[in-house]
């Protein structure tokens, strides 16, 4: 039976608010997807203050739509603008502050070799050699484990032409540059983070030459207030081009991390990912195998569709640390479209996010 939007839409409208609006008469509800048995949406409110007086509403949202014939599940988004004051971990945040005059994207400036980022001490780039092996969904959950797990983490979206941190993420706006000079990061579920596309409308393409995309580089390293972090993740596009190039040049990189699914077509670019880091004399702090296997949601069968353990043997032969496998499973594609990644929740494939993360905090990485 299908969702019809409109009766989901108005099953809340009524919904009481801590100021005595109605959810209706705020006007706050964003985005309201219905997607088969899921419905998502954004609630959009003043500031973060005010978003931590609404846990109540959007609880009553999930019950009251849960409720409804056809429902499966209901994810909510709660954003917010970023203010000066702290962020509880886990809120996502909304900019609204101007946007900066400082433009992105130029040709890089003259440096002495690769400089040490102010405040923070360990970058770990993660990288795949190929497109579409889950990198990016590896990134930003990775980033939310380590944060779950104590640490100060920063995530800087360096994948170009195809910025999908800040969706994934759940962050949106501009980031402010109150002197045209420094950049403000985002933050949600704990993490820190910059992203090209935060720049961007959404839809607009980046039509750069390589000295373009060096210096858009640079300045996302160096012109940014990281702040205090324990660990820089940095989400690199595919391939092995200028962007992992000028990262390489131009910042203290202590490692990196290669993500490939089985399959052998994605294992041979996962080599060439780890050649480059080679010759570009950056240690490679081991391998994950992600896609590893699908397990059936209806009749409990495993399957491993992109074979099985191809990135363990890879990682034996070449004597490096295979790092773990995660799973292909749809919650974690809905988690990624909805901003509150998979890792955030309690089941398997959280655990095995924790897990990997662990891994880098015992490994003195994170």
């Amino acid at each position: 039976m299908s969702v019809n939007r409109e009766a989901a839409l108005r099953e809340i409208s009524d919904i009481v608010l801590p100021d005595g609006r109605t959810l209706g008469q705020a006007d706050i509800v964003r985005a309201f997807v219905v997607d088969g048995d899921t419905i998502r949406f954004v609630l959009e409110v003043a500031d973060a203050s005010v978003a931590r007086t609404l846990g109540p509403t959007e609880a009553e949202a999930r019950r009251r739509l849960q409720a409804m014939a056809g429902v499966g599940n209901v994810q909510i988004v709660m954003t917010a603008p970023a203010g000066p004051a702290p962020r509880p971990q886990g809120e996502p945040v909304r900019s609204s502050g101007a946007a900066p005059s400082l433009q992105i994207g130029r040709h890089p400036t003259a440096q002495a070799g690769p400089q040490p980022i102010p405040g923070i001490r360990s970058i770990v780039a993660i990288g795949s050699g190929k497109g579409g092996v889950g990198k990016s969904t590896v990134t930003s959950n990775l980033a939310v484990a380590l944060a779950r797990a104590g640490r100060r983490v920063g995530l800087l979206d360096a994948d170009i032409y195809g910025p999908s941190q800040p969706r994934m993420m759940g962050v949106s706006g501009r980031p402010a540059s109150p002197d045209g000079q420094r950049i403000e990061p985002l933050h949600a579920h704990g993490v820190t983070i910059m992203s090209l596309g935060l720049m961007l409308k959404e839809g607009e393409s980046v039509v750069w030459r390589g000295p373009m995309l060096m210096g858009a580089m640079q300045q996302m390293l160096q012109q940014v207030n990281w702040g205090e972090l324990d660990v820089l993740l940095i989400d690199l596009p595919p391939g092995t081009g200028d962007v992992q190039l000028s990262l390489c040049q131009k910042a203290a990189v202590s490692g990196a991390v290669i993500v490939s699914t089985p399959q052998d077509v994605a294992l041979l670019d996962a080599r060439r990912a780890i050649d480059m880091f080679n010759k570009l004399k950056t240690p490679v702090l081991g391998l994950v195998e992600n896609m590893s296997s699908y397990v059936c949601p209806n009749c409990g069968h495993e399957a491993h569709l992109f074979g099985h353990g191809g990135v363990a043997a890879e990682a034996e032969r070449r004597d490096l640390p295979f790092l773990g496998s995660l799973p292909l499973e749809l919650e974690v594609r809905l988690a990624g479209d909805s901003g509150r990644p998979v890792s955030l929740g309690e089941g398997p494939t959280a655990q095995a996010y924790a897990r990997l993360a662990e891994r880098l905090i015992r490994d003195g990485v994170a």
